[in-house]
């Protein structure tokens, strides 16, 4: 550190009036490759990005998903995206492969230190639809069980004492002969959580391949469904500037024809 045109050690106090000499690195390249994948930016500005994620996308590189991930999308889109002194994108935080719907993306160390705060104070409002196997006995209430790695299969999550604190909140919007269609709002974002929270009421998430059963496939209106019924709707948060801003995803089309399907089929109970 340079104070006043002189070298100092790292010890040195600062005093008022000091001048202080800085000199920032350039940012390390990364190894991770910019394609040009489309997105749907729903918003954006010098601080953020905010995305309406297509199921079936990876958020982030990871073994078997080297490429064609979001945030090779990112990179794609704005190259100059930096983070602590890399070129990698601020994910803060991420939705799983095939559910869909809105997720932020700092774009700088500023944004990102804002976005984490308010997770960490849970003052970030994550809302997603589901429809999910049976009928909830409960209209309306909070699933309060901590989630860990499942000890009999890792790769896995589960309901496990020695879990981290999760809660989710949930109300019903319809109720089907077979099926359940809530509104949900995550107090915490533990990995997997909303599709563990339910398959521990044994109300697994239609369509969910690892934590669900296969009985919706039994069930023409559903049976046709590619992906876990699961959809991040809605998002709001403080910009780094202060002001609240909340964005809304409608139901993708995929999921709104089962639906449709189901009244049809005078399943609405």
């Amino acid at each position: 550190m340079i104070v006043a045109g002189k070298l100092e050690k790292a010890s040195y106090k600062l005093r008022p009036g000091d001048e202080i000499n800085l000199s920032l690195p350039a940012a390390e390249a990364s190894d991770l490759v910019a394609e040009q994948i489309p997105l749907n930016i729903v918003y954006e500005d010098a601080d953020v990005i905010v995305v309406d994620k297509a199921a079936g996308l990876v958020v982030h590189p990871a073994p078997g998903h080297a490429r064609g991930t979001l945030v090779n999308a990112l990179l794609g889109y704005d190259p100059g995206l930096t983070m602590n002194g890399t070129n990698r994108p601020g994910i803060v935080h991420r939705l799983d492969k095939d559910t869909s719907g809105l997720l932020v993306v700092a774009r700088n160390d500023h944004a990102r230190e804002s976005l984490v705060a308010q997770m960490q104070a849970r003052t970030m409002h994550k809302e997603y639809l589901a429809l999910v196997q049976g009928r909830l006995k409960h209209a309306q209430g909070i699933i309060d069980g901590p989630i860990g790695r499942d000890p009999r299969e890792r790769k896995r999550m589960a309901v496990v004492n020695s879990g981290r604190e999760a809660r989710t909140h949930y109300e019903t919007i319809a109720y089907y002969s077979r099926y359940t269609y809530v509104r949900v709002r995550l107090e915490t974002g533990r990995t997997h959580q909303i599709r563990v929270h339910f398959a521990h009421l044994n109300h697994p998430v239609v369509g969910d391949a690892i934590y669900g059963n296969q009985e919706w496939r039994k069930d023409p209106p559903v049976a046709s469904l590619s992906r876990q019924f699961l959809h991040a709707h809605k998002l709001g948060f403080n910009l780094p500037s202060g002001d609240y801003r909340e964005f809304v995803s409608p139901l993708p089309p995929a999921l709104q024809q089962v639906l449709d399907r189901l009244d049809a089929n005078g399943q609405r109970s």
